[in-house]
């Protein structure tokens, strides 16, 4: 996309939330309606691009996202049951079929709200600039779940992690999610911070902790003016926002940083609330 192509958008000032230089110990704890960061963040205030009327011209591969029309069979997303049941088999079957990978993995699903997000075991509305997974949690996190699922395989030349997301609350939505493009990332970006799944957060988030204790290693990242951002406002249940988080591949676009945002230029009637389901695609 041209920097003509987005200067003929319509773009609104979001506050998003990136890590302070001055951060040292990078540390995330996710608790069941709760999350915990150790680092130092400062909000920016960013120009975010609606990427509605250029939709069709995202590529998962040149800008590291893709908004997707996708229906699903789920009935109640908080249905906890029928989301195991029926939206895993969906979301695979689809990633699959995208992608043209060999196998796919799924890692879970978890749901978002923008208030009150204990209700339905949900987590708050991710709000600060970020990438689920470094290139060495990547790495890790592929290589354990090929060995778990295919011991006889023959091994894989590329893993490709990626965020299914949706939202199913109505629209508009007042938390939407920015996704920052990869064209405008420069190589070098992206400090790891260490992710630990815990069941409280813990009162010293400094304490040593086990090395094999859950989780994995995500990326943060410092404020850049030139980063370009882009959402997709009012989005239904029939959509899709698919990104990458990690790719093994890294002559295409291999990260993308993203961000909740609150769009003061709406009025929800419904806090937003989403679900991101993430997996692992390998291409043998």
């Amino acid at each position: 996309m041209t920097v003509a192509e987005t200067t003929q958008v319509p773009t609104i000032k979001g506050e998003l939330s990136y890590l302070a230089p001055e951060s040292k110990v990078l540390r995330r704890f996710t608790a069941p309606g709760a999350s915990v960061n150790t680092g130092i963040y400062r909000t920016y205030e960013m120009t975010i691009h609606n990427g509605r009327p250029v939709a069709d011209r995202f590529t998962l591969d040149r800008n590291g996202f893709e908004i997707i029309e996708h229906r699903s069979a789920v009935r109640d997303f908080t249905d906890r049951e029928e989301v195991d049941r029926v939206y895993v088999g969906e979301v695979v079957e689809f990633i699959k079929s995208y992608t043209g990978a060999d196998h796919v993995v799924p890692m879970g699903w978890v749901l978002r709200r923008a208030a009150d997000p204990a209700a339905n075991a949900s987590q708050p509305a991710a709000a600060l600039v970020h990438d689920d997974f470094s290139v060495q949690g990547a790495q890790e996190r592929a290589a354990s779940l090929y060995a778990r699922h295919f011991p006889d395989g023959p091994g894989y030349r590329r893993a490709l992690i990626t965020s299914l997301w949706r939202v199913f609350s109505p629209p508009p939505q007042d938390w939407p999610l920015a996704i920052c493009d990869y064209t405008s990332v420069r190589e070098g970006e992206g400090i790891p911070n260490r992710l630990y799944f815990v069941d409280r957060i813990p009162d010293d988030l400094f304490q040593e902790m086990p090395e094999d204790h859950p989780g994995t290693s995500g990326f943060e990242f410092l404020h850049q003016p030139y980063h370009k951002w882009w959402y997709f406002p009012d989005m239904t249940r029939d959509e899709i926002l698919f990104f990458k988080l990690n790719d093994s591949d890294q002559t295409r676009a291999w990260m993308v940083p993203h961000s909740a945002f609150h769009d003061r230029t709406v009025q929800a009637t419904t806090p937003r609330h989403s679900i991101e389901f993430r997996s692992v695609a390998f291409f043998e």
